[in-house]
């Protein structure tokens, strides 16, 4: 059976009543352009169970789509420290479903507004609308950045400061095409490169050593 996020209920209600509606009234090309529609929010807001296996020394991807970029950098919105941030962009026909990377407890959420630029491009990150979510793990702090995109027009995070989140639990979505910054501990060997496709919590993204 499709499972779908609870977020995509009023687009898939809306176009399906147009749909139905052009139908009564024998406009026969909005009843095609609706149905479409209709169809692919379906698709879009799909949200299949993930079967993770826990481990508390790895870190697993929020997202599913392809790393655009791996690097060290310093995080100066909420973390003021030096952090290894892995991207991963989001086209239109991913999954949209964001998951934590590690178990932890949710320490400070914050909202930032912007703009809508293309979501792959690299000062989208902090240009565009955003979502920072920053969670303290058994390594250390972790942060996670939904941004909205050229036609994601809104991140949602479900989480609060002080909910208590497994490993591969969702967390939020951003509808339509989007990114998810990965903030991860110094010290963190990086498991993908550039380029690799991943999976919201089933592909790893880092892992500390003991």
């Amino acid at each position: 059976m499709l499972q779908l996020a609870k977020e995509g209920y009023p687009f898939i209600i809306f176009f399906a009543a147009v749909t139905i509606l052009s139908i009564i009234f024998r406009a026969h090309w909005v009843t095609v352009a609706a149905l479409v529609l209709t169809l692919f929010m379906f698709y879009f807001f799909r949200d299949p169970d993930r079967a993770a296996v826990p481990d508390i020394n790895s870190f697993y991807a929020p997202a599913d789509g392809k790393v655009i970029q791996i690097r060290e950098t310093f995080e100066d919105e909420l973390l003021k420290e030096q952090m290894i941030e892995i991207s991963i962009f989001m086209n239109a026909f991913n999954v949209h479903v964001n998951r934590v990377p590690c178990k932890g407890l949710v320490q400070e959420v914050k909202y930032y507004p912007g703009r809508f630029k293309a979501a792959f491009k690299e000062d989208a990150s902090k240009a565009n609308e955003h979502i920072n979510m920053v969670m303290e793990c058994k390594h250390g702090t972790v942060m996670l950045r939904q941004v909205a995109g050229l036609l994601a027009r809104r991140a949602v995070c479900r989480v609060k400061p002080g909910d208590s989140l497994e490993q591969g639990e969702r967390y939020g979505i951003i509808k339509f095409s989007s990114r998810v910054d990965t903030f991860l501990p110094l010290g963190t060997e990086v498991k993908v490169q550039s380029g690799d496709r991943v999976k919201a919590g089933e592909t790893l993204l880092g892992t500390i050593k003991q």
